[in-house]
């Protein structure tokens, strides 16, 4: 008897140990993930707060011009994800080589695509103007992004050196990198802004300018660390750079293309909801730019866990482990709804300090702060939905599953959460309150799904 009781023990040891350990694995791959992220947040909000010292009709260009540069931007991100996968798969099967091969089809794959994304950025002025916007504004986007254009290939360039470091299990260097490019980008657009040193006066052509430096100083600083600093040197991940693998092109295609349109997909919801909030009242655009700013900032936590899920799946996949895979996918999602809830109550806790920071105290902006708290609540079942559909999109991206994860999306979004939300801000009478409603439970269709997929091919994994 007591021998049975043994066996049955050792097992469920070793499973709760597996638990443990992919527990912790994870979230030391998740925190400087995090981080990361929100440095990128931190340049990007550091840059329209310097830009308002031009005045509110330069912010008003700086937002126009990052609407443009975003939705070009967007489609390159897509691709780069495809390298974190790729890596992480070769990591876990102990494939040198691939590792290496991942990582240039990256850096090609960011040349490539980063001379048509420019089209987009410096042809702005010609795309706003046929949106409607006023021939003022769209001169003035076009300043800024004849100077932000350029840094586009260094950006998604760091981006795939960032994503071979994460899959190696070493995401502490690309951390260390966009810290110290906070203080260097905030003093470097002050200065080209406003001319000072002997620099230039460049206005907002020299906020752009700026930008594009910091991503190719970024970009060859990771590029240095990961041809001279160990492990990576030991990857030898810049030998015959020069060559193009284009079977390992297409794959990366097959895999990033996907997500690319995924993203556009969840980027065009949230433009549309600006533009449905326009048609309510000035009070509910103010109130949805705060309630989704404040979203976007804490939504850097899952993209962390999902970019780690990415990785330790593809490491289990890798290593053609399958219950390992499925481990990773069930740690990273409940790690997620964990560190996002905790999130969430705090949201909900200080909602009415958050709508003051923005707004101040006065009688004439109560409504606004009233509004703000209450999409804010709406919005903690929407952070929830939507960090779980990150987290559980990226451990489909472990396993190279991203076509459904598509289809998903178009589902989700646009199936469910556009129509529900016109039909709920517009025939109900919720208004801004029946926009979030709508995305909120959109999202949740859209997380549902991601789970069931995910659980059906780990389930035909394992077999």
């Amino acid at each position: 008897m007591l021998d049975t009781v043994q066996h049955h023990s050792q097992p469920q040891a070793g499973a709760q140990n597996h638990l443990a350990q992919e527990f912790v694995e994870t979230l030391r791959l998740a925190v400087p993930m995090m981080l990361t992220q929100l440095g990128q947040i931190a340049m990007i909000t550091t840059d329209l707060a310097l830009i308002g010292r031009l005045g509110e009709e330069a912010v008003a260009a700086a937002a126009l011009a990052h609407t443009v540069y975003f939705v070009s931007f967007t489609f390159g991100l897509g691709l780069m994800s495809a390298v974190s996968p790729l890596a992480a798969q070769a990591f876990g099967a102990g494939d040198v080589r691939r590792i290496r091969r991942s990582l240039r089809v990256g850096l090609w794959a960011a040349l490539l695509i980063s001379l048509p994304m420019m089209a987009s950025p410096l042809y702005g002025e010609q795309i706003l103007l046929a949106l409607g916007q006023a021939p003022q504004s769209a001169a003035l986007a076009q300043r800024y992004l004849n100077g932000l254009a350029w840094g586009i290939a260094p950006a998604l360039g760091f981006i795939a050196l960032r994503s071979m470091m994460s899959a190696v299990n070493r995401p502490q260097a690309p951390l260390w990198i966009t810290l110290a490019a906070i203080p260097i980008n905030a003093a470097l657009v002050y200065c080209l802004i406003h001319g000072l040193f002997g620099l230039p006066e460049l206005g907002l052509f020299g906020a752009g300018l700026a930008t594009t430096l910091v991503n190719l100083g970024t970009f060859i600083a990771a590029l240095a660390i990961a041809g001279l600093r160990k492990p990576f040197a030991d990857y030898r991940p810049l030998a015959h750079l020069w060559r193009i693998d284009w079977p390992l092109m297409r794959q990366l295609i097959a895999i990033g293309a996907p997500i690319s349109f995924s993203l556009l997909l969840e980027y065009g919801l949230f433009s549309s909801a600006a533009l449905l909030m326009g048609l309510i009242s000035t009070a509910a655009i103010a109130a949805h730019q705060i309630a989704l700013q404040v979203t976007a900032v804490l939504f850097m936590v899952p993209l962390g866990i999902g970019m780690a899920a990415t990785v330790r799946v593809g490491h289990a996949f890798g290593r053609n482990e399958p219950l390992a895979v499925k481990r990773a996918g069930l740690v990273a999602a409940v790690l997620g709804i964990v560190l996002v809830s905790a999130l969430t109550v705090a949201i909900i806790i200080g909602r009415y300090q958050v709508g003051r920071l923005f707004f101040g105290n006065s009688e004439a902006s109560a409504p606004t702060i009233e509004l703000t708290a209450t999409l804010l609540v709406i919005g903690a079942t929407f952070f929830i939905a939507d960090g779980l559909q990150t987290i559980m999109g990226g451990a489909l991206r472990g396993i190279n599953d991203t076509r459904m994860t598509l289809v998903f999306a178009a589902i989700g979004y646009w199936c469910v959460a556009f129509p529900v939300g016109w039909v709920l801000a517009f025939n109900a009478g919720l208004a801004a309150i029946g926009v979030w409603v709508g995305f909120s439970i959109g999202t949740f269709v859209y997380a549902g799904l991601l789970i069931l997929r995910f659980r059906m091919l780990t389930r035909r994994l394992v077999g």
